[in-house]
């Protein structure tokens, strides 16, 4: 009881700090609302290009051998248990978020460390078992020793996003359109101003 007391402001300024806080709090909503924040919690590989640097990874992807039935968050998410998934999705995502509203991000995608980690894990998750049964070139996979000390992509390059990188490496390429945040309403008012 006592920290509420605490927190309650002086009379006199109970109307601006209850303005204030309808503002941050409108702000925020507007904020998630604008940035498509929901459709992050999502497995939709069209979400990774609500930031339009991600469209040559999506273009690379969608025409590699993975864009017939691997999402992005079945390389780039852990897939261990619900809880890592959803921990490493905020803290990369907010990450992302902050460059891109920033106006930081390379114009060149690079995995850190930690995503190379997850994405190697990954990478054995799903191909583990193939190697183990098929082996590298009729070898068991014992006697070559694949995958030692080298990270999958060292060797298996063009898997899945190829080696060129950077916004002009697929300047046509085609990828889904973001829809307008902008409400119906608020489009049709700035019509009536502009007529």
């Amino acid at each position: 009881m006592k920290l509420l007391t605490f927190l309650k402001p002086p009379s006199q300024w109970i109307i601006l700090v209850t303005v204030l806080i309808g503002i941050i709090a409108g702000l925020s909503i507007y904020s998630i609302y604008l940035s498509n924040a929901v459709s992050y919690l999502s497995d939709k590989p069209e979400t990774c290009v609500n930031c339009h640097v991600m469209m040559p990874e999506y273009a690379t992807w969608r025409h590699s051998s993975h864009g017939r039935s691997v999402t992005c968050n079945d390389c780039h998410v852990p897939n261990t248990n619900p809880i890592a998934r959803l921990a490493f999705k905020v803290k990369d995502g907010l990450g992302h978020a902050t460059a891109f509203t920033l106006r930081t991000e390379p114009q060149v995608i690079r995995m850190r460390d930690p995503g190379k980690k997850v994405v190697q894990e990954n990478c054995k998750r799903c191909h583990g078992t193939l190697n183990r049964e098929v082996g590298l070139l009729g070898v068991s996979l014992e006697e070559a020793n694949h995958g030692e000390s080298k990270l999958c992509w060292q060797c298996h390059r063009e898997v899945p996003h190829g080696t060129v990188k950077g916004l002009s490496s697929t300047p046509n390429a085609r990828v889904p359109l973001l829809g307008s945040p902008v409400p119906e309403w608020l489009k049709k008012q700035q019509k009536k101003i502009n007529q």
